[in-house]
C-alpha cells in the first residue's frame, strides 16, 4: 500500500505542496483488518488559508489580466475582405421549427390514450403557445436588403458636412422588430468639429431620424 502524503516542499514559495510517497506493507491475512489507502492533505506553513488559499494567492489572474473573447464565426478583426453581415431573415429559421415542435405537441394528445399518465392538456397549451411565438418569428425575419454600406451613404447625405470617421451598428425598433441601421459619423476633419446620428430603415433604405451637433469631445490630443 501507498500512503500519499502533502508536505511542505523545502526552498518552495510559501503556499505551495510538495507530494511525497511512502510505501507501506500491507496487512497480513488472517492477522487482521487490511485498511485502504488514506490521502492526508495539510496545508503548507504559514498558509492559513488551507489548500484554497494557497491557490488564490499568488496563481489566480488579477482582473486586468482577465479579457473577453469572441467566438471564431464572429470575430471579424483577423478576416480579410469584405464582411457579409449576417441576415435577419435568419429568424424564420426559428420560427418554422418552433411551429413543427408545436405540431407535434398538438398531435401527441390526439393519438395516445385517453388514459395516458404523462400526457395531459398541457401539451395542447405549450403547442398553442409555439405557434404564437413562431409566428411572431417569422413576421419578424425581415430581409435586411439595406447593407452597412447603403446605409452609410444614406446617412452621408443627411448629415450635411464631408464625414470622415463613421461606423454601423444594426438594431431592431418597434415590437414587430424591425431592422435599423445606427451611422454614427464624425466631419472630415482632425480634430471633427461636427458629429452625427443617423437611423436607416434595413429594409427599404428609408431615414427614420437625423441629430447632428457641434462635436463635444476633444481631440487635440490625437492629433499627429
Amino acid at each position: 500500500m501507498v500512503v500519499a502524503e502533502h508536505l511542505p516542499s523545502p526552498g518552495a514559495s510559501e503556499g505551495t505542496l510538495a507530494v511525497a510517497r511512502r510505501a507501506v506493507p500491507p496487512a497480513r491475512l488472517g492477522t487482521g483488518p487490511t485498511y485502504p489507502a488514506v490521502v492526508t492533505e495539510e496545508p503548507a506553513a504559514g498558509d492559513e488559508a488551507g489548500l484554497y488559499g494557497a491557490a488564490a494567492g499568488g496563481d489566480a489572474p488579477s482582473d486586468a489580466e482577465v479579457r473577453d473573447r469572441l467566438p471564431d464565426d464572429l470575430d471579424a478583426s483577423g478576416y480579410v475582405g469584405p464582411y457579409l453581415f449576417p441576415n435577419n431573415s435568419r429568424r424564420r429559421i426559428a420560427g418554422v421549427l418552433y411551429l413543427l415542435i408545436a405540431a407535434a405537441a398538438i398531435a401527441v394528445p390526439l393519438v395516445v390514450d385517453e388514459d395516458a399518465v404523462l400526457v395531459n392538456g398541457g401539451f395542447t397549451a405549450g403547442g398553442i403557445g409555439l405557434i404564437l411565438f413562431g409566428l411572431y418569428c417569422l413576421q419578424a425575419g425581415w430581409n435586411l436588403a439595406v447593407d452597412e454600406n447603403d446605409a452609410l451613404v444614406a446617412a452621408t447625405r443627411e448629415v450635411g458636412f464631408p464625414v470622415g470617421h463613421a461606423s454601423a451598428q444594426l438594431a431592431w425598433r418597434g415590437l414587430r422588430s424591425r431592422p435599423t441601421w445606427r451611422i454614427l459619423l464624425y466631419s472630415n476633419e482632425p480634430s471633427p468639429s461636427s458629429r452625427g446620428l443617423v437611423l436607416v430603415d434595413g429594409v427599404d433604405g428609408g431615414v427614420v431620424g437625423r441629430f447632428v451637433e457641434d462635436n463635444p469631445e476633444d481631440w487635440t490630443g490625437l492629433d499627429p
